[in-house]
């Protein structure tokens, strides 16, 4: 059988069937997009508590390692249990009780505050709708005592318009009865689905959250099984690194986000600013948004300040100068504390990803974009890093950015011939020659080096292991 398989025209037939199939799925992928998505959503909406369960089991493992290790087992020990498999389901067991509770607990005060502050917030705006309209006009009316012509433009256009938004509120919300009844209704159907889903995805995170260990031995199983040793090692280290990375910047945005808000409810409760609990709800969770969260979240907040209460600027004045302070203080102290260096690049890089990923998969792709341009960014870095020690040369890029071209130093080694020799001050001239001549490096300065640089045959062993370090090293720096 294994001979069969390795017959060449069985390989040669699966080549062409692989990239038949390929030409294929690119072109259904180009031309019926369109139907790949609806496939796509019809197979999303199925697994939609498997996909709730496994992100909840993700996110809530952190959780339950640190209960774990930082709290049961010291209290295990401390209480003199003997460790045993017992010991183990037992730690499991309460740390996995522990962990729903704390997160039905953040659940409940989300809830609470949203049913509390927030619902009669919004609902306070609505009623006041006219009022705020009317304090508007005034605002403007004092702003434009001066000019009785653009005030009386401005005070026009106004009232017009806001007859127009009454009158098509009238005459088109109320005609759409019907339809809006209809949606609705959808809408309650979708929101108890919703709720289902996240139901079962609690349900189904707790099995993960148990069985996490095993699920990951299957997985590094089946690795070995299909991949040689080595390939098998790089995947599991490169999925270790994806993990670190999302882990670390996921969970540290939103408990960022989370004392930001915190933060922000207590700064405008001592402000006075009107409606401070749905201002610092809005402010907590645009910050999950890196870089453009703030301004997304500010912006909308300091309008319905300064709505609410026209006649008095001030105050929407001392919310601004409190977000300003509130967001240095997240981003040079708070952030840093939090998140470290967690994605590893620079802010261009970090605007990059939010544009790109933001445009492709909208808010969710803002918020996972960072992460997952780092884990592609490291890779690209671990890969060039690993090419350029290869052919011996600086990884630094300050070294690329002092220096117009590369060129040999005193004391660098090359190889030739598949011996390794040192460059002098006269091989310089050579190895410019050759670059000024378009001849191959080791071409041109072979005969030289031959003649007066080759290394003695007792340090030829010594170079060769270098030589296989280095590769190593090579391909450790790649798996990160």
């Amino acid at each position: 059988m294994k001979g069969k398989w390795n017959n060449k025209y069985v390989k040669l037939g699966v080549t062409v069937f692989l990239t038949a199939a390929a030409i294929i799925c690119f072109y259904y992928l180009v031309f019926h997009s369109s139907n790949l998505r609806a496939n796509l959503g019809i197979i999303s909406d199925i697994l939609m508590p498997v996909l709730f369960g496994l992100g909840m089991g993700y996110l809530l493992t952190p959780v339950l390692n640190f209960l774990e290790k930082k709290v049961l087992t010291p209290l295990c020990n401390f209480c003199r249990v003997k460790d045993s498999p017992l010991r183990k389901k037992s730690i499991r067991g309460a740390g996995i009780f522990l962990t729903g509770l704390l997160f039905f607990l953040l659940i409940y005060s989300l809830f609470a505050m949203l049913l509390s502050q927030i619902v009669p917030s919004i609902q306070s705006i609505v009623d006041n709708f006219d009022i705020y309209l009317n304090n508007i006009t005034i605002w403007l009316n004092n702003l434009l005592a001066d000019n009785a012509e653009i005030r009386d433009y401005v005070v026009r256009n106004v009232n017009r318009y806001s007859t127009e938004l009454e009158s098509w509120i009238n005459s088109t919300i109320f005609t759409w009865s019907s339809e809006l009844i209809k949606t609705v209704s959808l809408s309650i159907l979708g929101v108890f689905g919703a709720v289902w889903d996240f139901i079962l995805g609690f349900i189904i995170s707790i099995y993960v959250l148990a069985s996490k260990e095993t699920f990951a031995g299957q997985a590094k199983k089946v690795a070995y099984a299909i991949f040689s040793q080595e390939n098998a090692n790089i995947l599991i280290n490169n999925f270790r690194f994806i993990h670190k990375t999302f882990i670390g910047f996921v969970g540290g945005k939103i408990l960022d986000s989370i004392l930001i808000g915190l933060i922000c409810f207590i700064g405008t409760t001592i402000l006075n600013t009107p409606y401070a609990a749905l201002v610092s709800l809005i402010i907590g969770i645009t910050n999950v948004i890196p870089f453009f969260g703030p301004f997304l979240g500010a912006i909308p907040t300091t309008v319905l300040i300064f709505v609410v209460d026209p006649l008095h600027p001030l105050n929407c004045v001392y919310y601004i100068i409190f977000i300003l302070i509130l967001q240095q203080v997240d981003g040079n102290i708070i952030g840093p504390k939090i998140l470290g260096n967690s994605t590893g690049i620079s802010g261009f890089w970090v605007i990059f990803a939010i544009t790109v990923f933001g445009g492709l998969f909208g808010v969710l792709g803002m918020i996972v974009g960072v992460p997952i341009f780092a884990v592609f960014f490291a890779f690209m870095r671990a890969l060039v890093n690993g090419k350029l020690r290869k052919k011996d040369m600086k990884e630094e890029t300050t070294y690329y950015i002092q220096n117009d071209i590369v060129e040999k130093q005193p004391g660098d080694s090359v190889l030739c011939n598949g011996q390794r020799v040192f460059v002098s001050m006269d091989d310089i001239g050579v190895y410019r020659s050759s670059v000024q001549s378009v001849q191959p490096m080791e071409e041109a300065v072979i005969p030289k080096f031959a003649k007066d640089k080759k290394l003695p045959e007792d340090n030829a062993d010594v170079d060769n292991k270098q030589d296989i370090d280095k590769e190593s090293k090579v391909d450790r720096e790649v798996q990160h």
